[in-house]
């Protein structure tokens, strides 16, 4: 178990928590990021350009000349991709860009990805963020205080005031724990987490 403060959001101590060794002491394997990262991205592809290839082109029912005698060359569709306005060779097609991972590679990637950033000391636990409103200044006020521009705030439960308190604030980005990804953690300098994120996550990556 590793000892670690847990901060208001007057950036005061107020207790102090065991973290899992397992959790956020573990081992930190550059090729599982890859492989997560890879994973994650592949899937955010949409996968939806299209072209028309000879089989899906209008027109071209009828040969446009007879086979010999015309001097011109053979001809038996208007579809031909040879001709202006006919199908389209290898073009793309909608397809399937997602990649399937093991979920032990995946719980083995975001722990390290939280490991890292404990190493890092790019670690806050919030006690909790209450807001009473949609209030940026008050959020930029908090963040100021713990000399954060660029965080992930990860969240237990759904909170509208502050998730929309910090959706003009650039480099600041908040994630339930079910949403957690590997390359989120990464593309951030800091990660902050909400206690009751902190219970979820440590819940879910050990059962």
């Amino acid at each position: 178990m590793i000892p670690f403060p847990v901060f208001n959001i007057q950036h005061e101590k107020v207790r102090e928590i065991e973290l899992e060794d397992r959790i956020f002491d573990a081992k930190v394997n550059p090729s599982l990021f890859y492989e997560s990262v890879r994973c994650y991205l592949a899937s955010q592809r949409k996968g939806t350009a299209a072209t028309k290839n000879k089989a899906l082109v209008r027109g071209g029912g009828k040969k446009p000349w007879r086979q010999k005698g015309t001097g011109r060359a053979r001809a038996g569709s208007r579809r031909s991709p040879l001709w202006r306005g006919g199908g389209t060779i290898f073009g793309p097609m909608p397809r399937d860009y997602s990649i399937s991972l093991p979920k032990k590679v995946k719980r083995a990637a975001l722990r390290a990805a939280l490991t890292l950033k404990r190493q890092e000391g790019k670690l806050v636990l919030l006690d909790q963020f209450p807001l009473n409103g949609f209030k940026t200044r008050q959020v930029l006020e908090i963040l100021k205080k713990f000399e954060i521009s660029n965080a992930l705030i990860v969240s237990g439960e759904k909170n509208p005031f502050l998730e929309r308190s910090i959706r003009n604030i650039p480099g600041i980005e908040l994630v339930k724990v079910e949403n957690l990804q590997p390359y989120d953690i990464l593309n951030h300098e800091h990660l902050m987490l909400l206690s009751e994120g902190l219970e979820k996550i440590q819940g879910a990556l050990l059962s």
